[in-house]
This record gives C-alpha cells, structure tokens and sequence, in this order.
C-alpha cells in the first residue's frame, strides 16, 4: 500500500469513473485500474464492484475509504509541517442534526483554518446517517441529542459502531416558531396550545424509529403532521403555515434571520446535546479545533 494508491482509490470513488479519474490523476487508465487491483489484493476485499453500468463503492470499500482519507490527510499535515507544502486541498466534514450553532461553528473554523485550498461538507441529515458517516470515516464528527426516551437505543447503536458520546450541554425543550404566531406572546407554551397548529419535523428515510427523531415527543399525537428534508422548508413552513417544532432553543439570529423566535415548553425533558468520535481513531487538529469553537459557543 503507497499513498498513491490510496489518493488513486479516493479519487475514483469521488469520480465514479475510472476514465476521469485516470484524466484527472494524470495517469493511464490501465495503470489506475491495476492499482486498484493492487490494494484490492493485498488486503483481500473488494473496493470497487464492476457492471456494464459502471462502478460502485462496496460496503468494505466504503470502510476502507474512510481509513484511507484519515491517512491521507494525516501525511498532509505532516508534509506542511516539515516542508511548509500541502499534498492537496485540506478537507473536513461534520455530520451533524439541524442546530444553527453547529453550523456557525462550522462557518468560523473555514474562516480560521480554511487556507487557500480547501474541501468542507456540513452535511445536516438523518440521525441514523449520523452514526453511520461518523463509524465508516466519512465525517470526522457527528451532533446528535440524547434524552431519557432515546438514550438507550442510541447508545447501542454508538456502541456497536465503536463510537463516543461526549456532552457539551443539556437544554430544556423550546419551541420554534415563527415572530407572528398568534403563540408569540406567550411567555411559555404548553403542549395543549400546540395543538391547533401543525408540528414539523426531519425526514429520517427509512430509519423512522421514534427513537432517531431529531424532535422530542415525537410519539405525542398530532392531528398536523408536516415532515420536511431541510431547515429552509421547516422555517418557511413555520412562518408561512403558523407550523411549530419541539428543539433545544437554540438559534442564530445572523445566520436564520429575525422571524423565527424560541418559547419554552412546559414539561419534564431535557435534550444532551453532544458530539460523536471514533472510539479508537485520535480526533485530527481541524475536528480538535472545531471541538473547541463548538465549546467556546455553546
């Protein structure tokens, strides 16, 4: 195994396609294809899966890429630092539920460590996603919410993929909903006045268990259920539809505007948010720094 290779692998995988991948290595596509098999075979799996349709990551090739982009990006940092030289762009990738603050932190650590070359993903997706971005190396962290109704069934999917809980606070359940809801004057709200309006909430595909809701309560009936894929949607809906969703209460005003406002709720919960690690891979300096403007927010 040569870190050519490995750059060979990634960027076949990020092409899809071995003809543009040999073009944009530079090299002949025989001598990329034969450097696939070369990894393949030294370590007795299968990366790629081959049709008439083209190529597909396999289940073992998608772990073997997240251990390669760890590698990769480690001789990174070790060639800037002893020759002032990077090897390529510098990439970095968070999974994350859909909070404001971990977008905002994601937003500074590109402002402070960005450089001149640069890949970062902020993908805010599916809880289940989560969990499986972070296990197969895909994102280096996750964020996700524990509470005393999900706690168990999410603990044993981290445990399962070798992964790490950490906490950074513990938030009482708001409400978001929008400046001119007729419930904007309230200083608190209960579950009862909730219930003429609509409730959002995140698409979580096929991994609906209640358990993987990003929303609290998710199991109390609603006569007005709207389920969404992205946060631009939620807030449309939640000002244009006088629509509500149970959160921590966190928001970022800079970054989602003034017309969407937090309530408290009244009721007996609480929200742990935390990020998720590999349990035996050391965090690299970008997700220890993006860690520490995380604490430095919330």
């Amino acid at each position: 195994m040569t870190l050519k290779q490995l750059q060979y692998a990634v960027t076949v995988a990020e092409t899809g396609n071995i003809t543009e991948a040999a073009k944009k290595l530079f090299i002949a596509q025989p001598s990329l294809t034969t450097a696939i098999h070369a990894l393949e075979k030294e370590y007795g799996i299968t990366i790629f899966s081959r049709s008439n349709k083209g190529i597909e990551l396999t289940p073992d090739g998608d772990e073997f890429l997240g251990y390669a982009r760890q590698i990769l990006d480690q001789a990174n940092l070790m060639n800037e630092r002893y020759t002032g030289k990077t090897m390529g762009k510098q990439r970095f990738c968070v999974s994350s539920q859909h909070y404001s603050f971990v977008v905002e932190a994601f937003v500074r650590l590109l402002r402070e460590q960005g450089g001149d070359k640069y890949e970062f993903h902020m993908r805010e997706t599916q809880t289940y996603d989560i969990i499986d971005d972070v296990a197969h190396l895909r994102s280096e962290i996750g964020i996700l919410y524990l509470n005393a109704f999900n706690e168990t069934i999410i603990r044993k999917s981290l445990r399962d993929n070798d992964l790490t809980f950490t906490p950074l606070f513990t938030a009482k359940p708001h409400v978001f909903i929008g400046k001119k809801n007729p419930l904007a004057e309230k200083k608190k709200l209960t579950l009862e006045d909730l219930k003429p309006y609509p409730r959002l909430s995140y698409e979580q595909g096929s991994h609906n268990s209640f358990y993987f809701s990003e929303e609290i309560l998710s199991t109390v009936d609603c006569d007005k259920d709207i389920v969404v894929c992205d946060r631009a949607s939620l807030f449309n809906m939640l000002i244009g539809l006088n629509g509500y969703t149970i959160c921590s209460g966190v928001i970022s005003e800079e970054l989602n505007g003034p017309n969407i406002i937090a309530k408290p709720l009244s009721i007996e919960d609480h929200m742990e948010i935390g990020y998720i690690l590999p349990t035996s891979i050391h965090p690299s300096p970008l997700t220890l720094s993006y860690i520490q403007i995380l604490r430095s927010l919330v």
